[in-house]
């Protein structure tokens, strides 16, 4: 049998990467390799960027560490940087002045952070960055100008971020693309950059029209790693592609509504209802006087693609409902309003309550109603409400003063406020407050008479009340038998509570005393007063018992 012999070449690759010689980091490791000194830490939990990284490395990569910002100059001491990978960790925070010192820094990739905001303009102070990585983040705003400071990038992804709206303008006033018609060139080289925009919450109403047709129109120098953007709102366009839309300019609002004067009999139902056509869908709310008193249910409804429905119900009409109600439509463009009168029929009475309609006068026919909302012992907060012809011209008075004081301090109030407040007032003092029409004199029903608080804290009083007691059943006790206009069993109950006043008396005086001598402040002319005062009522008490069980006491019906 013969055997074949086949020579074999054994080839040993020792790898250029060996464990670094000088000093390294605690918990990480450094390798030298052909590219230079690099620093690795995973899952080390620093929590902050170190202070004393060497000087000579050339890519940082620290991941999963907890980091939780990048303070101003945290790379400053490495200025032969070129790579720092930041991925991650719990970056939320990026000082504007964090990347100074790092002109070398070529790639710089922040994954995986919190990030919902960044400090484009601190990407001055690295020329050189290729390579720009803020996927999986939170971003929600591009400014306009967030490009200009990154001229020489081949790569920036922005993917799995929260971006709704972003304008063209972003990427027209990008230094790259500012050279239309150009290819773009790079070291002498035509080159290309890549841009990942998939994965963010697209809202595609008219505020993305321009940068979904300059999506439609991107071409090199410009690719995109996903060019499927798909769009997450309005509901009747998500799941939607970009080049599946024909999105329409904006519109400021316009409000408009079928009837502006109504005229219903009191305790009817009524449904006002003002339509709004605008691009993009605006905000809307309703303004009326007694909007914090009677708070009213409104229901909105899409008419079409740019209009909406919005009603306000009112539940069985009071007096104080009729005036003008306005319906007010905002969006970034603009604002519009319509205004609805409603007037009120009295049921046994072909009058009509309108604020276009005075019953006597002008001030008789303004409903005012007001209240105070807060109080404390030196001053109040006032509310109040009121149904005018013209609300957004009205101005009030605000007459304020003691209540026997015959003139008052007047206050002027313009369009628009229904509140003040007042302090510095004087404790456990009656005090009168109006509210009028500017210059008109109170009425019945515009006004509130209330007394201030006390400001005695409560440990005084109950001091006081003691006092009081003690002092009170003394003078009983020091009065004649024949004096007292009650029974001999009336009298002893007087003893029981004076003796027991008189015992919690005892007991907080050698309370005081055992804490004050330590200050030496015990005030002992006071507390001797005190137990001889207790001492004698006790005593006179126990004399008149004995008196009456022996019957020398005169009862109380004797005396009548």
């Amino acid at each position: 049998m013969d055997i074949l012999y086949i020579p074999l070449t054994i080839t040993f690759v020792f790898s250029l990467a060996t464990p670094c010689s000088s000093y390294c980091l605690p918990g990480c490791s450094c390798t030298n390799d052909n590219l230079g000194r690099s620093l690795l830490c995973m899952e080390t939990a620093m929590g902050q960027i170190p202070e004393d990284i060497p000087d000579d490395f050339i890519k940082i990569r620290i991941e999963n560490s907890h980091l939780t910002e990048l303070p101003r100059g945290a790379f400053s001491g490495v200025s032969a940087l070129e790579f720092l990978w930041l991925n991650f960790n719990d970056i939320t925070l990026m000082n504007i002045k964090c990347l100074e010192g790092l002109r070398n820094l070529t790639e710089l990739r922040l994954q995986g952070n919190k990030l919902r905001s960044v400090p484009w303009t601190a990407f001055q102070a690295t020329p050189n960055l290729k390579i720009l990585d803020l996927k999986h983040n939170r971003l929600d705003v591009l400014q306009e100008y967030a490009l200009r400071h990154l001229p020489g990038l081949t790569y920036l992804d922005l993917s799995f971020n929260q971006l709704t709206v972003i304008s063209k303008d972003v990427f027209l006033n990008w230094p790259l693309l500012q050279t239309t018609g150009k290819q773009w060139v790079k070291d002498g080289v035509a080159a290309n950059v890549v841009l990942a925009l998939h994965d963010n919450p697209w809202l595609c109403d008219c505020r993305l029209k321009g940068f979904v047709e300059f999506i439609r129109t991107v071409s090199p120098p410009l690719i995109l790693m996903n060019s499927y953007l798909t769009c997450a709102g309005p509901s009747t366009r998500a799941g939607k592609f970009f080049h599946e839309l024909q999105l329409k300019t904006c519109m400021k609002p316009v409000a408009s509504a079928l009837d502006t004067n109504i005229t219903l009999p009191l305790g009817a139902n009524l449904t006002l209802t003002c339509l709004v056509k605008a691009r993009p869908d605006p905000s809307i709310q309703w303004m009326y006087s007694l909007k914090i008193i009677r708070g009213f249910a409104v229901k909105q409804i899409r008419v079409d693609e740019d209009t909406i429905s919005s009603q306000l119900i009112i539940p069985s009409l009071h007096l104080a409902d009729r005036g003008y109600y306005i319906c007010i439509a905002n969006n970034f463009i603009g604002n519009s309003s319509i205004s609805v009168i409603v007037n009120v029929r009295s049921v046994n009475s072909s009058v009509t309550l309108s604020p276009a309609f005075p019953l006597a006068s002008a001030e008789e026919n303004v409903y005012i109603d007001i209240r105070i909302s807060k109080q404390t012992v030196y001053g109040i907060t006032l509310e109040w409400y009121a149904v005018t012809e013209n609300p957004a011209e009205t101005w009030f008075t605000i007459h304020f003063g003691k209540y026997d004081f015959p003139k008052k301090e007047m206050i002027y109030i313009g369009p628009g406020i229904n509140s003040y407040s007042v302090g510095d007032l004087m404790p456990v003092t009656k005090y009168e407050v109006c509210v009028t029409l500017k210059n008109q004199a109170p009425r019945e029903g515009q006004c509130i008479v209330f007394v201030t608080g006390s400001d005695i804290s409560e440990l005084e009083q109950r001091e006081r009340l003691i006092h009081i007691i003690v002092i009170v059943c003394a003078m009983v006790l020091a009065v004649p038998a024949g004096m007292y206009a009650c029974t001999t069993d009336t009298r002893f109950k007087c003893f029981e509570r004076c003796t027991e006043v008189c015992k919690r008396r005892r007991q907080q005086g050698k309370d005081l005393k055992r804490a004050e001598d330590r200050h030496g402040t015990f005030d002992s002319l006071q507390a001797a007063s005190d137990e001889a005062l207790c001492r004698d009522s006790e005593e006179r008490m126990m004399r008149r018992r004995s008196d009456d069980k022996s019957g020398k006491g005169i009862s109380g019906a004797q005396l009548y």
